[in-house]
């Protein structure tokens, strides 16, 4: 297999299959940059998916890799192998702009968690992925960079906020992607671009460290860091490198360590979540998947997890509260993107965010009880099967134009968002291409700390129903048919 993503991004190798390849000597960490940044010279002009490109640090990291090789040294797993990291991650040499333009210059002094996990193993930071301000949006868009397009079809989103990330490893510019996820923001991505994403449960990867800045509540309990990759292999693989306890992280937690799922192998299959409608070929996605589960030894049923509708409206309640209090105009020394702007507006005005203390304390308490009745559920049901957006793939700004569009957004997202109001893990695996030329995909959705089980289960879905690619410009084609 050949370490030249010009070959097709459906030959592309895996993350550590590189890594090894590089360990053992059969190639060069150099030569698997210089790939890889050909790549990028080739599609990221048009589809904008890295907002900026390592290359000079990424080369002389390459050759330090070569070095310890040569040397007898082992560098990691990931030896070589170039990932992104998305605009709101830590880089100490690079703006963790948040896709604002508020945060240009804003150059952190250490290392995410995430990224220096990665580096240790090995992993080169080749470039940045692009993401709509403050990661608020379900489509990645942003004054500062601008829009990232879709490898599959321009006239569709890549979803959000993730979607730099996601459209980067899509087309074998990054082996893995490091993104996060409060509502959907990696998994949704993934969804776009026919690759797998890993939502991983709350504190089980530290998210940020906590500097003097309060930290919204929302912030704390939906969003985590997670995965972008194009097999559920390198999405376990890494995720091994990345979780643990940190202690700049309060929300990080010292869970027992990763190991291979034993549980019972029960599915509860939600095709259609609360019978709001679902694509045809979304929902035959589902079934495909349900089929590859079946025979793999798995048991299927038909049967909807608890209060997936008041999850996702407090979900978005409590959300925009927060968002509300933590983007005040008024205290930003610069004002949001002109998109950011409408969505903040036409979201709020949809969720009728919480106006006391009292409103905002009691939709906390009432979660409780949804995640204790989702705990008993899946105690029967460890698993949960079901679309992740319900929707055909939309085209860009789906997310805009009024409450109502907000409001049809949300019905499309029940399922991704209650996943982040009782962060639980989930991991999103491609499933086909529907007859729309795009590709299709679903979620599995585990016990809280039971990353395994969902990724069991994703893997037993990808072996049964293969990996799909984005099509390769004919451009693309010509110029590897010259080589």
């Amino acid at each position: 297999m050949s370490t030249d993503p010009a070959h097709g991004d459906d030959r592309l190798p895996g993350a550590f299959e590189l890594g090894a390849r590089v360990r053992a000597g059969e190639t060069t960490a150099a030569a698997v940059l210089d790939a890889h940044l050909a790549r990028i010279a080739a599609r990221n002009p048009e589809l904008n998916a890295l907002t900026v490109v390592f290359a000079d640090r990424a080369r002389a990291l390459a050759d330090a890799v070569d070095r310890r090789v040569a040397a007898g040294e082992d560098p990691g797993p990931l030896a070589g192998v170039p990932i992104s990291v998305k605009e709101n991650i830590d880089l100490s040499w690079s703006a963790t702009t948040e896709g604002w333009r508020g945060q240009a210059d804003a150059v952190p002094a250490r290392d995410a968690t995430v990224v220096e996990r990665m580096l240790a193993a090995g992993a080169i930071v080749v470039g940045r992925g692009n993401m709509p301000d403050f990661g608020m949006r379900w489509d990645t868009d942003n004054d500062l960079f601008g829009r990232t397009l879709n490898p599959w079809n321009r006239r569709r989103t890549t979803f959000g906020s993730s979607g730099g990330d996601a459209v980067s490893v899509a087309t074998g510019m990054s082996a893995i992607g490091l993104g996060n996820d409060f509502g959907g923001s990696i998994r949704l991505p993934a969804s776009a671009l026919g690759i797998c994403g890993l939502r991983p449960s709350a504190g089980r990867v530290p998210r940020a460290r906590v500097r003097e800045q309060p930290v919204a509540l929302t912030l704390q309990r939906f969003s985590v860091n997670g995965l972008l990759a194009r097999s559920v292999a390198d999405l376990d693989g890494a995720l091994r490198l990345v979780a643990g306890w940190d202690v700049g992280d309060p929300v990080s937690a010292d869970l027992p360590a990763l190991h291979a799922y034993a549980g019972p192998k029960r599915v509860a299959v939600t095709r259609d979540p609360l019978g709001g409608g679902v694509d045809p070929d979304v929902g035959a996605g589902v079934d495909r998947a349900a089929a590859a589960l079946r025979a793999a030894g798995w048991q299927i049923e038909q049967i909807e997890p608890p209060f997936i509708d008041e999850a996702a409206v407090l979900w978005r309640r409590l959300a925009c509260t927060d968002m509300l209090w933590s983007l005040d105009p008024a205290t930003l020394p610069e004002p949001l993107g002109r998109a950011a702007t409408r969505f903040l507006r036409d979201s709020t005005a949809a969720a009728q965010p919480y106006r006391t203390a009292a409103d905002y304390g009691r939709a906390w308490a009432r979660r409780a009880v949804i995640e204790a009745a989702w705990r008993g559920f899946q105690q029967e049901f460890p698993l949960v099967l079901g679309p992740v957006f319900t929707g055909a793939i939309p085209e860009p700004e789906f997310d805009l134009g009024g409450p109502d569009e907000a409001d049809a957004a949300l019905r499309g997202l029940r399922l991704v968002v209650t996943v982040n109001f009782l962060g639980l893990p989930a991991v999103a695996v491609p499933t086909g291409v529907g007859g729309d030329g795009m590709p299709t995909a679903v979620q599995l959705i585990g016990p809280a700390h039971g990353e395994t089980a969902a990724l069991a289960a994703a893997r037993d879905v990808e072996a049964a129903l293969g990996r799909v690619s984005p099509p390769v410009p004919a451009r693309s084609r010509a110029a590897r048919s010259r080589r």
